[in-house]
């Protein structure tokens, strides 16, 4: 298993390298995640994601598990794993009300009621119901808030072709059809898996899973690492459908 550091770099740069998020140091992020070794420079980045490392200490904590950056932590958080299901959903409230209710305003009990309906402290959790862009949506404005959630969330894609710096994956993006949003049929995209000469991926083949990440490839994944992410994503889905459908209803 990759090393938690530096499998929490790949997924992180992307959004860095967009000026989104995190440490100023974009490039060290890019060079720390093709490495295969990492130091306490690295460690300390990754606490500058004001996003995500609370949700790291979070998980970690509901699992005692003394290091945020335990490599089953890493994966809990942006792929998905057992760990998830070992956090009460209380803990996960509390957590986003101190953390981000400010942030939130009015759409608090919009995140109140997607973990009452099962979501989970997962990357997609936080782009799903944090982040005001599915509310956006429920107001009709649809293209861009749809183009973001889609990128911003941790996707899984198989491999279909690779160039020298892109590839040609398949991906099932996500729909929105006035009221709820999905995934829908398999796409093929172009993304990158190389960005000045680094790749967190060394040998990128077709047929490949992968994930990405703003449209980076992030990490190859086993066949069960995408059905995982897969079922994670889905089950946030869900959640957050069924928290706009209330909120709807309550007008």
């Amino acid at each position: 298993m990759t090393a938690g550091p530096l499998l929490f770099a790949r997924y992180a740069y992307p959004p860095n390298a967009l000026g989104y998020c995190g440490t100023d140091e974009t490039h060290l992020l890019l060079e720390y995640g093709a490495a295969h070794t990492s130091d306490g420079g690295l460690a300390e980045a990754a606490r500058t994601f004001e996003g995500a490392w609370p949700y790291l200490t979070l998980i970690a904590g509901a699992n005692e598990i003394a290091d945020p950056l335990d490599p089953r932590v890493v994966e809990a958080y942006w792929v998905g794993n057992d760990l998830l299901d070992r956090v009460p959903a209380g803990d996960l409230a509390r957590h986003v009300e101190d953390r981000f209710r400010g942030r939130i305003g009015r759409s608090w009990q919009r995140v109140v009621d997607a973990v009452g309906a099962g979501a989970v402290p997962h990357h997609t959790f936080h782009v799903f119901a944090v982040y005001p862009w599915f509310g956006l949506m429920r107001t009709g404005v649809v293209d861009e808030p749809l183009h973001v959630l889609d990128r911003c969330r941790t996707t899984p894609a198989l491999v279909e072709c690779t160039s020298e710096d892109s590839a040609r994956v398949l991906v099932r993006p996500l729909v929105w059809d006035g009221r709820r949003l999905a995934l829908g049929s398999w796409t093929s995209r172009t993304v990158r898996w190389r960005d000045d000469g680094y790749a967190f991926v060394a040998d990128l083949r077709q047929g490949d899973w992968v994930s990405l990440h703003w449209d980076f490839v992030c990490d190859l994944l086993t066949p069960d690492g995408a059905r995982r992410l897969d079922r994670v994503t889905r089950t946030v889905l869900a959640s957050v459908n069924a928290s706009s459908a209330t909120a709807a209803a309550l007008g």
